[in-house]
């Protein structure tokens, strides 16, 4: 985030819950999810802002990322390597990715990576 922030970006983070372990592979993707998301908002988006959210739930963490750049409603996105990438990750986690305009204007990824804490 403080790499985003020496671009101009005002990027805030801001966790939610109570943080808990999460397996290896959960944590490496949504490291990943979040960088890959802030990398893209400021090299394409020419966005002010960007907000990423992370909230442990008991059976899950979900990443949201939203910026507040030139994607509009009903833009048709063409994933690039970094979407693609993330895409995989959390499908091999069994889970989806969805990355997408807002209906505000912007860009939006969410992410809920299961966590069997079994």
């Amino acid at each position: 985030m403080a790499r985003a922030r020496l671009t101009g970006l005002d990027a805030t983070l801001t966790i939610e819950g109570q943080r808990h372990d999460v397996p290896a592979a959960v944590d490496r993707t949504a490291y990943r999810i979040v960088q890959e998301s802030v990398t893209n908002i400021t090299r394409h988006a020419a966005a002010a802002t960007a907000v990423v959210r992370i909230h442990y739930r008991p059976e899950a963490l979900a990443i949201e990322v939203d910026d507040d750049g030139r994607a509009a409603p009903g833009l048709a996105v063409t994933p690039g390597v970094g979407l693609l990438g993330m895409r995989e990750r959390v499908t091999a986690l069994g889970s989806r990715l969805q990355a997408q305009p807002r209906d505000q204007g912007g860009f939006a990824v969410r992410a809920e990576l299961p966590v069997d804490r079994t």
